[in-house]
């Protein structure tokens, strides 16, 4: 569609009672360079409008009352890591992962490629703010987005506060993110190709965010990555005031004792970020415990004028991945996503008769009966050949692999009262966590603030053999921050020392794995999802002086019977494995580690050191200590531990916290009985 132009910035600015000039300015120049037919400016209350437009022309299915589903592009669905930069003017701010790019020549192209994309379109201004209202970091959670595709904007209205009020009256008017989204003719793009004109740029000491080639996620969605964490972390490093990050954050709540304790940590993909963060307690611990959602993907990080530290989610909704969710993984995702939620889908089948979803993972096999679904490509599956109707493999797959649902934070059923608490919420607890499945223990704490900064750099997952070609190394993944990094990893690890170690009350640090498989016959040795509460739970136990743990060389781990055991049905002696230290694995593992830390430039001394000490104490540890079995003991109920203190470094990282806590009474493993592998 072509045509006169039906409402200019100004006038659509003025009509929406945005006042800010630099905000006129902003959309003003990118209305010139974009020439769009018509200019909208978004509201919160535009949502049911916005929906109703999107079904009547075809861009939405509704799957049911209040719930949709939306169709991608097939050459776009997925986040581009190689299409992705972060431009600056000083190439000093050059790191390993940050991709980065002269800003200069970053906007050029970026103007060239984005000059008349919006042809014929309606560009839309979208206000936001990535922030509880009063945040004290509200100042670097306002941003505008110009966008002009319209399933972007419902997906911005369910993941951040949208409205022109959080642009008008500014303290400085001119400090905010401008943000540009275009999609672009994704039949010409050449993606995957040399010719490839996709290109999503933060142009990181500007604020300025432009985005082309795309219409997926985080590619579109310019408050979630590109703002939330690219931008934020950035912007924390440049102002010395915060820390951004892709962490998840739960509160686990004591219902006798009133104590809520706030976690919050980063996992590579696949990792059991989210089924974390929504996960409900064991049945046997549920009556007393309670574990509360504040989000699972940003966490903004600060220090408090009462020396301890703050987090929140910037966003105000979630962006969660389809597949393999189901009721067992994660049924609080899904009454998240139910009808009447007003969830919007992406590229998940869809039956045109019940209206009903399903992606892979929600049940363990495909529906029977194939007539009325449709694909993700929105194609129907009773056309295929029989023998690619059922089949599972990849190019036969109903849902596409990177399937996602947005919905907001409200319709989560775990959703913490306080979520939009202003100042955040004080953190008791940073965890880092990989797929890992033989040198890891269930839990290790770590009570030195270098060695837990160290650990978090070195943090990483199993990589695939096609993807790395070696048995049992990791692809690191610093802090779950590998693809968002927006600095170099030297000054970012300085950042991190800088910020917690202002802090008088300082966090504990730990790192957990539930992917340990038994190494003859491969099955999970951990049961995982509302069983990794028990972890949980220890190491508030551990930072509160109620336990000791044992120390080893890469951390404390617990003693079995330090574990709340009530209701767990494993075995001991999975439990023994969970908690060894296998020293030649780790050995090995330290070697590695070097490797990857000599990559990044500037590394503080601290961290070095860290290695060091780590390194040494495998190094005086006999392999065949750390491998034997750990006794047997038994505790006698009430009777408290008597062997030995927590080690003295947790008193260097900040004071314990002496509220009262009495566990309820514990029950002693039952007898050992098979347990069947989790589907995560």
């Amino acid at each position: 569609m072509t045509g006169a132009v039906t409402m200019d910035a100004p006038t659509a600015l003025a009509q929406a009672g945005l006042r800010n000039p630099y905000v006129h300015e902003f959309v003003t120049e990118w209305a010139r360079i974009l020439t769009p037919q018509d200019v909208e400016v978004v509201n919160a209350d535009a949502d049911e409008r916005l929906l109703a437009q999107a079904l009547a022309a075809g861009e939405l299915i509704e799957a049911g009352h209040g719930r949709y589903l939306a169709h991608s592009h097939p050459k776009d669905t997925a986040r581009s890591e190689e299409r992705t930069v972060v431009a600056t003017h000083d190439p000093a701010d050059r790191g390993v992962y940050n991709n980065w790019r002269d800003a200069t020549k970053v906007r050029t192209q970026q103007v060239e490629r984005m000059s008349g994309a919006m042809a014929g379109k309606t560009m839309y201004v979208v206000p936001y703010l990535m922030a509880p209202p009063g945040s004290p970091l509200s100042r670097w959670a306002v941003g505008v987005e110009i966008t002009d595709n319209r399933i972007v904007v419902l997906q911005m209205l369910r993941m951040a506060r949208v409205g022109v009020d959080y642009l008008n009256d500014l303290d400085d008017p001119g400090f905010f993110v401008r943000a540009v989204h275009a999609t672009g003719d994704l039949d010409a793009l050449g993606q995957g190709t040399k010719e490839d004109r996709r290109l999503f740029a933060t142009i990181a000491d500007e604020r300025t965010i432009l985005h082309f080639g795309s219409a997926y996620g985080g590619n579109a969605l310019l408050g979630k990555i590109a703002h939330g964490l690219r931008q934020g972390s950035y912007d924390g490093w440049a102002s010395g005031r915060f820390m951004g990050e892709q962490f998840m954050l739960i509160g686990i709540r004591d219902k006798v004792t009133g104590r809520t304790y706030h976690v919050c940590g980063g996992m590579p993909s696949a990792s059991g970020k989210t089924n974390l963060a929504m996960m409900l307690p064991p049945a046997a611990l549920g009556e007393r415990y309670e574990v509360d959602f504040y989000g699972d993907d940003i966490v903004w990080l600060r220090v408090g004028e009462d020396g301890r530290v703050y987090g929140m989610n910037p966003e105000y909704g979630t962006f969660g991945v389809a597949k393999d969710t189901n009721w067992e993984s994660n049924p609080n995702a899904m009454r998240a996503v139910a009808e009447g939620t007003g969830t919007l889908f992406v590229n998940v089948a869809y039956h045109e008769g019940t209206k009903d979803l399903w992606w892979e993972g929600k049940t363990p096999d495909y529906p029977l009966d194939v007539t009325g679904w449709r694909d993700w490509k929105n194609e129907l599956v009773s056309e295929r050949p029989v023998a690619h109707q059922r089949s599972g493999a990849d190019e036969d797959l109903w849902s596409q692999k990177n399937s996602r649902f947005t919905a907001r934070l409200s319709v989560v059923p775990n959703i913490a009262e306080d979520y939009e608490r202003s100042e955040g919420v004080p953190i008791d607890a940073i965890i880092f966590g990989g797929r890992c499945r033989d040198r890891e223990p269930l839990i290790r704490a770590i009570t030195d603030l270098a060695e837990g900064v160290y650990d978090g750099l070195t943090l990483g997952a199993e990589a695939t053999f096609a993807a790395e070609g070696t048995e049992g190394r990791l692809r690191y993944d610093p802090m779950s921050m590998r693809p968002f990094m927006s600095f170099p990893e030297g000054a970012y690890a300085r950042h991190w020392l800088d910020v917690l170690g202002a802090a008088e009350h300082k966090p504990i640090f730990a790192h957990v794995n539930w992917f340990q498989r038994d190494p003859d016959d491969g099955r999970f040795l951990w049961p995982g999802y509302g069983e990794n509460l028990r972890a949980l739970l220890w190491l508030m136990d551990l930072k509160e002086g109620r336990v000791t743990g044992r120390q080893t060389p890469v951390g404390v781990v617990p003693r079995v019977e330090e574990l709340n055991l009530e209701g767990f049905e494993g075995s001991r002696e999975d439990l023994d494995r969970l908690l060894t230290i296998d020293v030649p694995r780790w050995r090995q593992e330290m070697g590695l580690r070097q490797e990857h830390l000599s990559q990044f430039k500037g590394l503080p001394g601290e961290i070095w050191e860290a290695h060091r000490r780590v390194a040494a104490a495998l190094d005086a540890q006999e392999d065949d200590e750390a491998l034997a079995p750990l006794p047997r003991l038994v505790r006698i109920e009430g009777e408290a531990a008597d062997d030995g203190s927590i080690d003295a470094d947790l008193a260097r990282g900040g004071a314990l916290d002496d509220g009262a806590h009495q566990r309820a009474p514990r029950a002693e493993p039952r007898p050992p009985k098979p347990v069947e592998p989790p589907r995560w």
